[in-house]
């Protein structure tokens, strides 16, 4: 396991543990695996420190127990994704409507893919 991700899990242990496997996190789905990579390049570049980041997911976390969340760990990377679309957003890296606009391009991509096939964004059709 690389430092970075040692270092996140430590972080994230705290208010919201990152299931593993031995000492390996363990996803459900790419798009989690790649949520996650996206976090520790966005930490590498300085956008938020670890500290930032747990308090960002666990706010999200919160929130969602607040509002009935499950809390039986099926929903931890939605809670992780939507931690990291806000701190994208309040840093100023990208604002709601370009985030809209890529779920858009996905969800039109992953229709067009056949099954069992990577999703890609170069198969949208709605694509310019």
């Amino acid at each position: 396991m690389s430092r970075p991700e040692r270092d996140l899990i430590a972080a994230a242990g705290a208010v919201a543990p990152i299931p593993v496997c031995g000492e390996r996190p363990v996803f459900a789905a790419p798009w989690e695996a790649q949520a996650f990579a996206m976090t520790l390049a966005l930490h590498e570049r300085g956008l938020f420190t670890w500290g930032e980041w747990a308090a960002a997911l666990s706010a999200e976390i919160r929130a969602a127990q607040g509002a009935g969340d499950p809390d039986d760990g099926s929903t931890y990377y939605g809670h992780w994704l939507a931690a990291l679309e806000r701190l994208v957003t309040t840093r100023g890296v990208a604002d709601e409507g370009a985030l809209q606009a890529r779920r858009e391009a996905f969800e039109r991509a992953a229709r067009a893919t056949p099954h069992g096939a990577p999703i890609l964004l170069e198969n949208d059709p709605g694509a310019p």
